[in-house]
């Protein structure tokens, strides 16, 4: 979920909205539930940029389809476009848990779940990611973390220790609509926690790290 305070554009798309718009048109196509999803999303919720964009969609189905994950652990649900993308590539028996702590959102969560091709595979949880993470069994195939970016470290603290070797860990909003690049204001809690987490990934010798530009920024975490 990108910051909700900042309302300009993410830095690939304001870089070359062209580009951006070539890229999504040719790609996969998105299924028609997204694109419903995206629509109510953005009449009825208050922040609806902070939803996953139809590339990155796209890219999320793309990754889970490669790992085929038995257990991919969600960490910020939102109106659940990122879930119904990831859970496109679940092995036949396998479950995406999904964490969220709005309780105002689980309407559509639910209803949209309910009337995708997965509902039997997605496992919503209502509370705080911290709280209910240790309840959440592994070995975790996939794990996509899009919450608070102040706790982003205590997440990846949470569930490395429980991915599988070779599993994927897939941080979102790391770039920050570029606030990243610039030197934080101290009272700026997300940016400072985010830099210093940007840092901590590059220099883990337990996963091998890419940070991806797409959109704001995606890093992608392969546990050794």
């Amino acid at each position: 979920m990108p910051d909700p305070k900042n309302n300009t554009p993410f830095p690939s798309e304001g870089i070359n909205e062209e580009w951006f718009s070539y890229a999504t048109n040719h790609s996969e196509q998105v299924p028609e539930i997204l694109i419903e999803l995206e629509k109510e999303t953005h009449q009825k919720v208050l922040q609806p940029r902070m939803m996953s964009g139809r590339l990155q969609g796209r890219f999320l189905s793309l990754l889970s389809h490669l790992i085929a994950p038995k257990t991919i652990v969600e960490i910020g649900t939102y109106t659940g476009y990122a879930t119904l993308s990831l859970a496109e590539g679940l092995a036949e028996e396998g479950i995406i848990h999904t964490i969220d702590h709005n309780e105002e959102l689980v309407s559509i969560q639910k209803r949209y779940f309910k009337k995708s091709p997965f509902t039997s595979k997605i496992k919503g949880h209502l509370g705080k990611a911290l709280e209910l993470l240790p309840q959440i069994e592994g070995p975790y195939d996939l794990v996509f973390i899009d919450a608070d970016k102040e706790n982003y470290d205590a997440y990846f603290k949470e569930v490395l220790p429980k991915m599988r070797q070779g599993g994927l860990i897939i941080s979102d909003n790391v770039i920050w609509s570029g606030k990243v690049l610039r030197n934080a204001d101290p009272s700026d809690q997300a940016t400072t926690a985010l830099k210093k987490y940007n840092d901590k990934l590059r220099s883990d010798h337990r996963i091998q790290t890419t940070l991806i530009p797409l959109r704001d920024g995606l890093t992608l975490s392969r546990v050794l």
